[in-house]
């Protein structure tokens, strides 16, 4: 169970590159030769220390200049001379050191796993696309700017619609900014433009049976407690091309077989 914690710990740590079945894939290192890059202090640097190297760096995006081969070999060597001013040390023999190389070692692994999962077990095409048009379907036609405010009883709830529909209207704005739970409570109660979809029934229920500047005329329950809800502006939900969205789809599609994956290991492995 110790290996499953530890992929569960890495998948939540480290985001891996996806992509859709039919995207580019990235760029793979030149295989290693038996040629050493570099023997320092008669140790030999193995030239697949340099793709590491580089790889890194890529990622890192630095600049041009610290990728050539003269600046990765630098680098390898660097790295070599202080690892073995270290274990000249013994600093490899502490055990805070040699339990972060285990780690590391285990976070390798686990991404090697992983990937060699989605290797075996690619997302199709048709299905990141099948993934598009049910998102899509969900979203609808049209996206929604609303305010809210959230308080924990009904009767609280009651009493700002009174004080936002009676007499002497108040501003909904200010009322949100001094009674609200919610996070929108510093913007008034704005939620910016949102999709039904991504609501919870109750509230996005309300909400889209409100004409422009309506206010909720009874307070709207969610488990997050009571809303009073007011509909600021409606548009026509412009929604993204397939190719403009299909690899981050793609994303989430790897990223919920990865949890399929855990799961399924996890249920299997012994736990004490």
């Amino acid at each position: 169970m110790k290996h499953a914690r530890l992929l569960s710990l890495f998948i939540a740590c480290c985001a891996l590159p996806v992509q859709a079945a039919d995207a580019p894939a990235t760029a793979t290192p030149a295989p290693a030769t038996d040629k050493p890059l570099a023997v320092v202090n008669g140790e030999a640097v193995p030239a697949m220390y340099g793709n590491f190297i580089r790889q890194n760096r890529i990622k890192r995006e630095m600049p041009p200049e610290s990728l050539t081969d003269e600046a990765v070999k630098e680098g390898a060597v660097t790295a070599v001379l202080l690892a073995q001013e270290a274990v000249k040390h013994g600093l490899d023999k502490d055990p805070t050191v040699a339990a972060a190389l285990e780690f590391q070692k285990m976070e390798l692994l686990g991404r090697a796993a992983l990937e060699n999962y989605l290797r075996a077990n690619p997302i199709k095409e048709e299905t990141v696309k099948a993934e598009y048009e049910n998102t899509k379907a969900k979203a609808g036609t049209n996206e929604y700017r609303a305010r809210h405010i959230l308080v924990t009883s009904e009767a609280e709830a009651k009493g700002l619609i009174t004080k936002l529909t009676a007499g002497k209207k108040a501003k909904f704005e200010d009322l949100a900014k001094k009674h609200s739970k919610d996070t929108s409570a510093a913007n008034g109660g704005d939620l910016g433009w949102v999709l039904p979809a991504n609501l919870v029934p109750e509230f996005a229920q309300a909400m889209v049976g409100l004409k422009k500047g309506e206010v909720t005329r009874n307070p709207v329950k969610t488990r997050f407690g009571w809303h009073v809800i007011r509909l600021e502006e409606t548009r026509k939900l412009d929604f993204p091309n397939y190719d403009k969205i299909k690899n981050r789809i793609a994303g989430q599609l790897q990223q919920q077989a990865i949890g399929k994956l855990i799961k399924e290991l996890a249920a299997t492995a012994k736990v004490e």
